[in-house]
């Protein structure tokens, strides 16, 4: 008797052999994404045998063509594949964002542009040699986050036979990590509606209640910084039964807050009932030595604080 079952396809993901970059990993951990959530089968292929390549079902970082439509996504060839309009180009784990990228974020534009400009635009800046990074101190320059999965590579020192392996195991690393991202990103995009929210429903708009606690600081604070009025933030701690103010930055971009609390506020601790006495609010617990985060036992305490802070 024949049987009637249909063999799955196996799809192809081929890219270039040899030494492995940031580039190529992260795009094959797009592409392992996206077919496991299909429930496709695949290989992941390291050559660069034409032959081969002319087979492959998606060809990325290595063959010399960028046609979406054919699952092409290299960008070594002449004249590149394009670039964002920050001006930044594309190298193949853009492209093959650029085309599948939105469908793993179900839909959401604001998610898909923010793993973008955190992860994938900085990765096709390295790989095309641009340099986004200015170094403040010599021979000092930020641990990447592709380092990690980097690392495996193989050293001079080692035996390189090992390496099309070591890029199938990190590439199911990295496509861990991508995941999470993605849902990070989604978090925060959520989180940052309701912070919006809450500075437009707000009466005073230099002192903005958060309408709930466990906000990622970097979230309130970029997302707060990006207003005019906003000088202080007050929530509920996510840990204790204290409530929070803190100082706004003057910009996403710096740690340096628009207003510091006073100065005679600064380095109170464990209750110290001096620093009662110095502000006129009972319950005040603790203020940073730098003065841009204080401690109080109630809500009321902590508007009334921001309030004091906002006069001196």
């Amino acid at each position: 008797m024949i049987s009637r079952i249909k063999k799955q396809k196996v799809h192809k993901l081929v890219t270039h052999n040899g030494s492995f970059h940031s580039d190529d990993l992260f795009a094959c951990a797009v592409l392992v994404i996206m077919l496991e959530d299909q429930g496709k089968k695949f290989e992941i292929i390291r050559t660069r045998d034409e032959e081969v390549l002319k087979q492959g079902d998606y060809v990325f970082d290595v063959g010399g063509m960028y046609v979406p439509e054919l699952n092409k996504f290299d960008h070594h060839q002449r004249g590149g594949a394009g670039e964002r309009d920050n001006g930044i180009l594309y190298a193949s784990f853009g492209l093959v964002w650029k085309n599948f990228g939105l469908d793993l974020c179900d839909g959401d534009e604001e998610v898909f542009n923010m793993i973008d400009r955190k992860i994938v635009a900085p990765i096709d800046s390295i790989d095309n040699g641009v340099d986004i990074v200015t170094p403040k101190f010599d021979n000092i320059v930020p641990y990447g986050g592709d380092q990690p999965f980097l690392i495996f590579t193989p050293t001079w020192q080692e035996d390189e036979s090992e390496t099309d392996n070591i890029f199938r195991v990190q590439v199911r690393s990295v496509a861990k990590v991508l995941r999470r991202e993605i849902e990070v990103a989604k978090a925060d995009s959520a989180g940052r509606q309701l912070i919006v929210e809450a500075y437009k429903n707000s009466a005073n708009k230099q002192i903005i209640e958060l309408p709930k606690s466990g906000f990622p600081r970097y979230l309130y604070q970029k997302t707060l910084s990006c207003f005019p009025e906003p000088i202080y933030v007050v929530y509920e701690s996510a840990h204790t039964d204290n409530w929070k103010v803190e100082a706004i930055t003057k910009s996403p971009d710096t740690l340096e807050s628009r207003k510091y609390f006073p100065e005679s506020w600064r380095g109170f601790m464990n209750n110290d009932p001096k620093f009662g006495d110095v502000t006129g609010v009972s319950d005040a617990i603790f203020c940073h030595k730098s003065g841009f985060l204080l401690t109080v036992k109630s809500k009321e305490g902590a508007m009334k604080l921001a309030e004091l802070a906002l006069k001196s």
